[in-house]
């Protein structure tokens, strides 16, 4: 089970972080947009298209590096209070009543969508450029499919915690900034959780003042 988990943590790192270069492609889209259009009033016909589906590209395909980051949004108000036994025997039940029904439907019904978008070569009709879309559809697939892997490593990791008492250590990653300050303060900049607390060391010339 460990090494499934790893396996599938670093296939969902590899593929989220080779479309988080979407962000560039778009960013250069949406740019270059604005130039022509506000400054040599020669606006395109197709940075809308490259926007969108870049956004919808990152969106998908980011979904199983979020997952393995434990990064998505959970309502943890009464979750972050239980034992991690429990919050794995929770996640658990909860992963086969909602999460893998879910993608498996977003499995067959992505296939079902892009097939047929392949078979009359799909234009986008948001733009008079007909930028062909019918490859994008296939990203629906390929994004459940990863889900599904990578769902499979998130139920080893509550069997895991169930077993030892203690959730599998994750590999390194990005953090928020909040947990950094956290981690680099001693819980003292956030104590009292995510409401900032100003931290002032007193600074050697003040001291010095006040001895005199």
């Amino acid at each position: 089970m460990e090494a499934y988990v790893r396996f599938a943590d670093k296939v969902s790192a590899w593929v989220g972080r080779a479309f988080a270069w979407c962000i560039i492609l778009m960013t250069f889209g949406v740019t270059y947009e604005v130039v022509v259009r506000y400054v040599f009033r020669a606006p395109t016909s197709w940075a809308f298209d490259i926007s969108y589906m870049m956004y919808g590209a990152l969106f998908m395909m980011a979904g199983a590096y979020t997952l393995s980051r434990d990064g998505h949004v959970r309502a943890d108000v009464f979750y972050r209070l239980w034992r991690p036994r429990v919050q794995a025997g929770v996640e658990l039940v909860l992963y086969f009543i909602f999460f893998f029904p879910g993608v498996l439907a977003l499995i067959f019904a992505g296939w079902k969508y892009a097939a047929r978008s392949i078979s009359y070569q799909e234009v986008s009709v948001m733009s008079p450029a007909g930028v062909p879309i019918f490859q994008f559809k296939t990203i629906i697939v390929a994004a459940g499919v990863l889900l599904l892997i990578q769902g499979i490593a998130q139920v080893f990791r509550c069997v895991l915690c169930l077993r030892d008492g203690a959730w599998p250590v994750r590999e390194g990653d990005v953090e928020e900034l909040e947990k950094q300050l956290i981690h680099q303060h001693d819980r003292e900049v956030l104590a009292h959780g995510s409401e900032a607390v100003d931290v002032v060391a007193p600074r050697a010339d003040h001291t010095e003042e006040r001895r005199r």
